[in-house]
């Protein structure tokens, strides 16, 4: 039995004021609006796109010290993640969740690999905006049409 495919709504849907993709949870308008009509491969399809991208801004940022640690903490925590996803992904959802709360990554099994970044509150908004941008340029290149018949 296969587990269901949920959405990756965060309630900050940004659609509804003419964006064509989320600012909340990153998919394309069209997606969150067929949402509930696709099947499961269609589901997982749009999932794994957000976890390759999140998995690329993450890996330039973060160094996983200890998966295991990581995974306790989340579950400690209740802070919502895939166990599917990619670790990297579990450090996303973690900060999205709780950056302000973390006073040392390592007892979170994680450390920052990049000094230019001052804080994780700092870190969760730069890998949201790289989130969105990428999201952004991948529905310009990919789903947005009017570019080629608009004369």
């Amino acid at each position: 039995m296969s587990k269901t495919v949920k959405t990756p709504c965060i309630g900050v849907c940004s659609t509804v004021f003419g964006d064509e993709v989320c600012r909340g949870c990153k998919r394309f308008q069209h997606e969150i609006i067929q949402w509930n009509g696709y099947d499961d491969a269609a589901k997982r399809s749009v999932l794994n796109r957000l976890e390759l991208l999140k998995v690329q801004i993450m890996k330039s940022k973060i160094r996983i010290i200890d998966q295991g640690l990581l995974q306790s903490q989340l579950l400690e925590y209740k802070i919502k993640f895939d166990e599917d996803n990619d670790p990297l992904c579990w450090i996303f959802d973690l900060l999205r969740s709780g950056s302000q709360s973390i006073v040392n990554t390592s007892d979170f099994g994680f450390e920052l690999k990049d000094d230019s970044v001052s804080n994780l509150s700092e870190l969760k908004k730069v890998m949201e905006e790289e989130l969105f941008k990428l999201s952004e340029a991948h529905y310009q290149r990919y789903f947005n049409t009017e570019k080629y018949f608009n004369v």
